[in-house]
């Protein structure tokens, strides 16, 4: 499909041919978030035969003989395999003049995720990353509490994203080979969605760290660690405020425990992945919590909060509502705080200054 062809004609939601390469968890996540807004899937591509006949199966769609022949046949193709192939992928997406929803990390190191995001900022083609935890209702109310000035001046900032999936020295995954995950893992992986989260909310950037990571086990299987499984940094704000992110995938009993807390002059703001219905309000005299309740929220909040309070909203409310939000810009339209490739690309800067800080125990500039 031409670049022209598929960015004019501007399809309705419920014409969009939609593809999917990868399989697993991701691929199946993607698959319903696409069917909740209306598209249509109409195929995968997997990394190898058996892989694709495994994943159509679970999906319910055609298996596609290759990458290309699905990129031909749609108007959007989501991403969901190893690290590797996220800078060949979306290239042959947009080269195309198709819009792409890739997984991050969205390259396996800076330079590659700018290129990516210079060539989407050159297509008409639409590219989000999905970090899709912008789309919680409270954690859109946080980002409103700092823009309407309630939290006042930053001060600190505190975060966390812990995991135990591998936790034991038998946890495998493909993640581990730094030829499929790339050069960083845990941070790559998790910790790029707690720093897309921090200036998301605080509305400003890193602009230095100081980083040291750690390796639980020196092998795992019959292969040769090099990634790593925890990262601790410091880092400091434009503003000035300072704090510090903690990232683990190998945190006993914590199974996806992101945390970010603001603290400013006239209040302080934590939301917690892990009851997404709240957001606490810290301030001297009395701190409270915040429940989601559509009368009490900021517009951009309640846009988000679709079912009626008590009724619990999660992980894929908003997944669903990350891939309603690119498919609205596909069709001309400029939703609130859609993660671009270029957001894609910050974070990739982030996680090499993490690994660059903690080869050379310096500390990083991060506003380059």
């Amino acid at each position: 499909m031409s670049q022209l062809n598929s960015q004019q004609a501007a399809p309705a939601m419920q014409e969009l041919k939609v593809g999917v390469i990868g399989g697993g968890f991701m691929a199946r996540t993607h698959a319903d978030a696409i069917r909740r807004a209306g598209a249509q899937l109409i195929g995968v591509r997997s990394n190898g035969e058996q892989s694709t006949q495994r994943a159509a199966a679970a999906l319910g769609v055609p298996a596609f003989e290759s990458v290309q022949a699905l990129i031909e046949q749609c108007d959007v193709i989501h991403i969901t395999s190893p690290n590797a192939l996220h800078f060949e992928q979306p290239t042959a997406a947009l080269e195309a003049g198709i819009s792409v929803v890739c997984e991050k990390p969205l390259a396996t190191n800076a330079h590659g995720a700018k290129q990516l995001a210079d060539l989407a900022a050159r297509s008409t083609a639409v590219a989000s990353v999905p970090f899709v935890y912008r789309f919680h209702p409270m954690v859109r109310q946080a980002r409103a509490h700092v823009q309407e000035g309630k939290l006042g001046r930053l001060l600190t900032v505190r975060g966390q994203y812990l995991q135990d999936w591998m936790h034991t020295v038998s946890d495998n995954d493909w993640r581990v080979e730094p030829a499929l995950g790339g050069p960083s893992r845990a941070f790559a992986d998790i910790g790029s969605h707690l720093v897309d989260l921090l200036e998301f909310i605080a509305g400003e950037k890193i602009v230095r760290l100081n980083a040291t990571t750690s390796i639980a086990h020196t092998h795992r299987g019959a292969v040769a660690v090099d990634t790593e499984d925890a990262a601790a940094l410091i880092v400091q704000m434009a503003s000035g405020a300072i704090g510090t992110m903690m990232v683990s995938q190998v945190n006993a009993g914590r199974k996806n425990a992101l945390t970010i807390e603001l603290s400013g002059e006239k209040s302080a703001l934590e939301f917690q992945q892990e009851k997404p219905e709240e957001l606490w309000i810290g301030k001297p005299e009395i701190s409270s919590v915040l429940s989601r309740q559509a009368t009490d929220l900021s517009a951009d909040a309640a846009r988000l909060s679709v079912v009626p309070a008590g009724h619990p909203m999660g992980y894929l409310d908003a997944f669903a509502a990350f891939v309603a939000d690119t498919y609205a810009a596909i069709a001309g339209k400029a939703p609130n705080g859609l993660p671009t490739f270029a957001d894609g690309a910050r974070a990739c800067q982030l996680t090499d200054a993490v690994l660059e800080s903690a080869r050379t125990g310096e500390w990083v500039a991060t506003n380059a």
